[in-house]
C-alpha cells in the first residue's frame, strides 16, 4: 500500500511546528444528522458512523494544535487497521447528537480511540465505538509515533 501526497506541497523536511504533546485526551463535538444520511424513515444509516467517528478524530486532533493535513505535510500518516461500533438506538435526520471522542490509548505505532454518541437532552448513548490507526510512512511502511502525539505528562 501506497499513500501518495494530494499536493506536491508536501515536503521531506517541512518547517511545521508542532506542539510538544498533547494535552486533550477527550473532545466533543456537535453532529446534526442530514437528510443524505439517512434512509426513507428518516434514520440514520449504518454506513455514516464511520465517517462521523472520523469527524470526531478529526477535531480532537485539532483542540490539541494538530491538524492531519499538516501531519501529512510532515511525512505522519494514519491508516484505519480496525474499526467497531456498537448501534444501540436509532439516530434521526435533523436531531442535534453528541460525539464524545477520546483517545484511550497511544503505544509506538498506533492510536487508539473510543467514541460515544449520545442524545443531548437524555444523554442516552445512541451508539459507541472504538477504531485503532496505524501510524505509516508515505510508503505505508508503519513508522515509530512521533513524540508530540503522546500526552503531556
Amino acid at each position: 500500500m501506497r499513500v501518495k501526497p494530494r499536493s506536491t506541497d508536501y515536503q521531506d523536511e517541512p518547517s511545521i511546528e508542532f506542539p510538544d504533546c498533547t494535552s486533550i485526551a477527550e473532545h466533543t463535538i456537535t453532529i446534526t444528522p442530514r437528510y443524505s444520511e439517512t434512509d426513507q424513515a428518516g434514520i440514520v444509516h449504518h454506513t455514516v458512523y464511520p465517517i462521523w467517528f472520523e469527524m470526531g478524530r478529526t477535531e480532537l486532533l485539532r483542540a490539541n494544535g494538530l491538524a492531519y493535513s499538516e501531519l501529512e505535510k510532515a511525512g505522519v500518516f494514519f491508516v484505519i487497521s480496525e474499526l467497531t461500533a456498537k448501534y444501540r438506538r436509532p439516530c434521526f435526520y435533523d436531531e442535534a447528537l453528541k460525539l464524545i471522542t477520546s483517545c484511550s490509548r497511544i503505544t509506538p505505532g498506533r492510536v487508539e480511540h473510543t467514541y460515544t454518541l449520545k442524545r443531548p437532552k437524555t444523554d442516552i448513548v445512541l451508539a459507541e465505538g472504538t477504531s485503532t490507526l496505524a501510524c505509516v510512512d508515505k510508503q505505508g511502511r508503519v513508522r515509530r509515533m512521533p513524540k508530540f502525539m503522546y500526552p503531556g505528562e
